[in-house]
């Protein structure tokens, strides 16, 4: 047992996802869940205002979402300890999760054991990601034209994410803090990099490529 109760905070926009983990982590003796937030936005202000030892952190969310509330939280305290959550374990979502400064990656759908598990590891200062996620990250990189989206950078892969969502470009700049020409801009090298013409053809490689959906 540890001496020191890790203070968790977890975020995912979904009530009924939040009481069933916060449930599930109380009843573990040396995990606390001190508070919960439904947004990237509401976790920032949460982790200035608690400093909590590991945050959970879902990645699909409205407003800026996970991946770029994961930067900015570390852009103000760079010793957060974060760990993304989401229903992929390949493609591109958990490379880019890990490059924007999660120490760990979990399948919503995995076994409280194993959440436990990845929150005691990046407590300690470790990385974790499960079996599955570590394997297919490893065959990714061995065959990176695997996953067109790959070749995209984080803010792009993150307003594609958006638009095949069926975001406006008004409202994607107003989440990102950035102006709608800077979104069209991404869009457009998005279109470029993946060899397409528009938003429908995007869509459609979005599904194709599993993309598409609750990340």
């Amino acid at each position: 047992m540890n001496t020191h109760i890790i203070k968790v905070l977890l975020v995912d926009d979904h009530e009924l996802v939040r009481s069933g983990i916060e449930y599930l982590l109380d009843a573990d003796p040396d995990i606390e869940v001190i508070a919960v937030a439904s947004s990237g936005e509401e976790a920032i202000e949460l982790v200035k205002k608690l400093i909590p030892d590991v945050i959970l952190m879902d990645l699909n969310m409205p407003g800026m979402g996970g991946s770029e509330a994961i930067k900015r939280i570390l852009r103000y305290t760079p010793s957060a300890k974060i760990i993304a959550l989401s229903v992929y374990d390949d493609g591109p979502i958990p490379h880019q999760s890990l490059k924007a400064g999660a120490r760990g990656y979990i399948n919503k759908g995995c076994p409280v054991d194993e959440m436990i598990k990845a929150i005691m590891a990046v407590y300690k200062g470790k990385n974790y990601l499960s079996n599955d996620v570590a394997t297919n990250l490893i065959f990714s990189a061995q065959e990176p034209e695997k996953n067109a989206f790959s070749q995209l950078s984080a803010r792009e892969l993150q307003i594609t994410i958006k638009i095949v969502d069926g975001h406006k470009i008004a409202d994607i700049a107003a989440a990102l803090s950035i102006s709608p020409k800077t979104v069209n801009t991404h869009r457009y090298r998005v279109h470029e990099k993946l060899g397409i013409d528009n938003d429908i053809e995007l869509v459609r490689l979005a599904v194709d490529h599993g993309l598409l959906g609750n990340l």
